[in-house]
Parts: structure tokens; C-alpha cells; sequence
């Protein structure tokens, strides 16, 4: 069984700083590509930040010098490191797994955890 477990959201203020962390289990985790997600009230799920199987990572502009993505291959850890946080930051935050080979694609969720910044 597949599970991808946040934490470490909660209510900060504006300039203050989350860590994020997801604990996956049910996969060989080293060869997922690892990304952090997120979804506004009234808005579309977006993409923050990814790190592929090999470590390479990609963010979204919105964030990009603000946020830190990083995995843990021995630990089937992925955090995601939040600084400067602004209003517009809050929503709730998605670890989000992906397989990719030989043609199969398999795609895991987590539960989400919900992430504040209070101006």
C-alpha cells in the first residue's frame, strides 16, 4: 500500500519560515520523481517545486529563491523548506510521487496539509 504522509504545516506570519516534510512508503522511492503542490481556495492545484529521481530540481517562478526543495533517499523523505513566506502562499500543500518508465506512469497523493501566512 502507497503512502504519502505531509506535515509540518500550520499558521505563520508573513516573512516567517515552514518546513514541510512528506514520508513515503509502498515504493521504491528512489526512483519516483518527488514533487510539492499546492491548491488555493477557489483555485487550480499548481505545481511549487519538483526533484527528480536524479536530484535535479525545478520550481515554480512564484517561489523560486523563497522555497527549497530536498529528498532523503534513505529515509523515503522529501521536504520542502519555506522562507520570506507571503499571504499569497497560503493554501494546502500536496507531496505528489511519479513513476515514469518504459512507457507505465504511476502517480501518488498525499493527504495534503494545510499551510497559512497571515499578513
Amino acid at each position: 500500500q502507497v503512502q504519502l504522509v505531509e506535515s509540518g504545516g500550520g499558521l505563520v506570519q508573513a516573512g516567517g519560515s515552514l518546513r514541510l516534510s512528506c514520508a513515503a512508503s509502498g515504493i521504491i522511492f528512489s526512483t519516483f520523481h518527488m514533487g510539492w503542490y499546492r491548491q488555493a481556495p477557489g483555485k487550480q492545484r499548481e505545481l511549487v517545486a519538483v526533484v527528480n529521481s536524479g536530484g535535479s530540481t525545478n520550481y515554480a517562478d512564484s517561489v523560486k529563491g523563497r522555497f527549497t526543495i530536498s529528498r532523503d533517499n534513505a529515509k523515503n523523505m522529501v521536504y520542502l523548506q519555506m522562507n520570506s513566506l507571503k499571504a499569497e502562499d497560503t493554501a494546502v500543500y500536496y507531496c505528489n510521487a511519479v513513476w515514469s518508465l518504459f512507457g507505465g506512469t504511476r502517480e501518488y497523493w498525499g493527504q495534503g496539509t494545510q499551510v497559512t501566512v497571515s499578513s
